[in-house]
């Protein structure tokens, strides 16, 4: 049964090739009685039909000569240019059609030629040649006019076989008439360099995207994926690398252009085959910008890999040619959405860092809570924010993405939620990366993949990062903090009195706090033991919290500065700073002190700090373990809140004065 149904399909298939076979030359035979200039206009205003009609090629037309010309054209001129390029590629694809029907001389008449001293140079000096050949105007006309420039020698190009095989046959037939020597693409390139070494003359072409096996070289400012197998051919062929390109010319005429070697290795230059792909680029630009409506728009040459987005982990890597710098490139826009709270988002700096090691063209934007901006502001990874007040509706919170005006090319979710994911796809963000989360997946165009069952629940930190590792970054550097100033001061026994912070709230809940009275006594002691050296302590805390703060602050006999619900949170990023540890519950001003390398002692009751503990190595975590720890509960559900109660005064005041030491 299943090879009669596999016979069934093939009969289908070779009825659909010998139909669209059939359905080319009918119209190829029609082409025929059409002179070449009518057939062109014809084609000119299907296209114009087209821009109309077509309109995902619309946008991507329109898109890539927004990327190209940005700050230099209006809208209505990358508009105009649009219209233009769909009538010249119609005019064009139809030339393209009757082309091959036509005797040489006929064509010859309709083009002229320009350059072409760079070829009869080549051949007096005897050396080898390789065309680069590039998407512009009616580029078909290359194979049909070898004539012109291709003097005593075997042209030759590589070829993608169609999927048609009828029309596969057809097209090599025409081409090895005109005497080419073809190469399947997909049998490597050994044939090709042979055939170079040996005096033929290859074309292949420079301007599409070249995936992941590219390299990420400038295009009109923007990193592209851009093949480096013209630059390496010409090099181990040892060839003069020749860009030749077709233009626009009137109805029915080109000009075919060859312009100067863009690297010659027997010139002295030591130019890497990266860098000669990357002078390749910025000489196919200076030809489009000659007559930008002649080049293929309609191509996603600026195409973001997935899911590798950040692609200093690519093979071949980055190339910028000499004097150009990274802060020159056009930005890459990601846009990341914050955790809402503090102590969330402290553990997603590692992630940020990591992402912004990711590609040297990269602007991080970070969109959240208006009550973290001074947190994200004050990291040097992000360059910008935007911030949305508490319960500010879905359609209000996607309009203020747009109202920043960027075109964001990737959308990281460092949350769960739907709400969230729905903020940025109602904004256009057109690819959104996350974890699956709660009923979102069809909103993620690239979902981020769970850790096997089995393996330990990674930290909160590690699934930040795991998003940012799926989309190809490097995270070995990203958990590296730096010492504050107040610690390196205080190493080796200074005479500097201690700068000690103390965290004793916890917005969350009482499960989650240490009792005042403990702190009081703990601090104390801490001051008593830490003699002769003198120690001040800073107690933080959040608005709500001020009369806890009075009422520690009463308890304390010591010297400190109740700075509970009186700090912004720049003002606490400034403070916390010069700490030189912080004694604190399981709290986003933890988090914030991991963040900025100041060392903590922390208490944890009724959390996990696998889960939620400040990262790094510097941290001394206190642990009372009961059979309900840890039970996530914003209050105990006992009401005695064992997980708490039972670590002592004696147990705090030893661990922090063994991190002091």
């Amino acid at each position: 049964m299943t090879r009669m149904a596999n016979d069934r399909d093939d009969k289908k298939v070779r009825l659909v090739h010998w139909l669209q076979y059939a359905g080319f030359r009918a119209a190829e035979a029609g082409l025929r009685v059409l002179p070449i200039g009518g057939i062109v206009r014809l084609g000119r205003f299907l296209g114009w039909c087209a821009f109309w009609i077509a309109g995902p090629y619309r946008r991507l037309a329109q898109t890539n000569l927004r990327i190209a010309f940005s700050g230099e054209w209006t809208e209505a001129q990358i508009r105009a240019t649009a219209i233009e390029h769909f009538a010249t590629l119609g005019g064009n694809l139809l030339a393209g059609f009757k082309l091959p029907l036509m005797p040489e001389s006929e064509i010859l008449k309709r083009v002229t030629s320009e350059g072409i001293e760079h070829v009869r140079a080549a051949d007096r000096e005897r050396r080898n040649i390789l065309y680069a050949v590039c998407h512009l105007s009616c580029w078909e006309l290359l194979t049909q006019v070898p004539t012109l420039y291709v003097f005593g020698r075997t042209p030759g190009s590589i070829f993608q076989p169609l999927s048609n095989p009828l029309l596969n046959k057809l097209v090599l037939r025409r081409r090895q008439k005109l005497g080419y020597h073809l190469f399947d693409r997909s049998e490597g390139f050994s044939g090709p360099m042979k055939f170079v070494r040996e005096g033929g003359c290859l074309g292949v072409l420079v301007d599409q995207h070249a995936g992941d096996h590219g390299v990420w070289c400038p295009f009109f400012g923007r990193l592209a994926s851009t093949t480096p197998l013209a630059a390496l051919l010409a090099r181990r062929g040892n060839a003069l690398l020749l860009p030749i390109i077709i233009q626009n010319d009137g109805i029915g005429h080109w000009k075919l252009k060859v312009l100067p070697a863009v690297a010659d290795q027997n010139d002295g230059k030591t130019e890497t085959i990266e860098q000669v792909t990357a002078n390749l680029n910025k000489v196919v630009e200076s030809v489009i910008k000659e007559k930008p409506a002649d080049w293929f728009w309609v191509h996603n040459r600026w195409k973001t890999p997935n899911p590798n987005f950040l692609i200093n982990g690519y093979r071949r890597g980055v190339t910028l040619p000499i004097n150009m710098t990274s802060g020159q490139l056009k930005p890459f826009e990601v846009l990341v959405r914050s955790p809402n709270w503090l102590g969330d988002a402290c553990m997603a700096l590692p992630a940020i860092r990591a992402l912004k090691m990711g590609r040297p063209d990269i602007r991080v934007t970070v969109f959240g809570p208006d009550k973290l901006e001074n947190l994200w502001s004050s990291l040097p990874e992000v360059d910008a924010y935007i911030g949305k007040v508490a319960r500010e509706g879905l359609l209000k919170a996607s309009k203020r993405i747009r109202k920043s005006k960027i075109e964001y090319d990737v959308g990281i979710l460092f949350t769960n939620s739907t709400r969230s994911t729905l903020e940025f796809w109602l904004a256009g963000i057109p690819r959104l990366v996350g974890h699956r989360g709660y009923l979102r997946s069809r909103l993620l165009n690239q979902v981020c993949p769970e850790s096997p069952n089995g393996m330990r629940p990674l930290h909160h930190t590690e699934k930040y990062l795991e998003i940012i590792t799926h989309a190809g970054a490097v995270v070995h550097n990203a958990l590296e903090f730096k010492e504050t100033n107040s610690q390196t001061e205080g190493q080796g026994g200074g005479s500097r009195h201690l700068r000690l912070g103390l965290c004793a709230g916890a917005e969350y809940g009482p499960a989650k706090r240490w009792p005042i009275e403990r702190y009081a006594e703990a601090a104390n002691k801490i001051s008593e033991r830490l003699r002769p050296k003198q120690s001040e302590w800073f107690l933080f805390g959040a608005p709500g919290e001020t009369a806890m703060g009075e009422n520690l602050s009463s308890r304390l006999k010591i010297p400190h500065q109740n700075r509970i619900g009186k700090t912004s949170l720049s003002e606490l990023i400034s403070e916390l700073q010069t700490c030189d540890l912080l004694l604190t519950n399981d709290t986003g001003t933890m988090h914030l002190a991991a963040a900025l390398g100041v060392r903590t002692v922390s208490i944890f009751g009724s959390t996990e700090p696998s889960l939620t503990g400040p990262v790094g190595n510097k941290h001394r975590i206190l642990r009372h373990h009961v059979p309900c720890s840890p039970c996530f509960k914003r209050e105990c559900p006992f009401g005695h809140y064992d997980c708490m109660v039972g670590m002592s005064v004696d147990q705090v005041t030893e661990a922090v004065v063994a991190v002091i030491a």
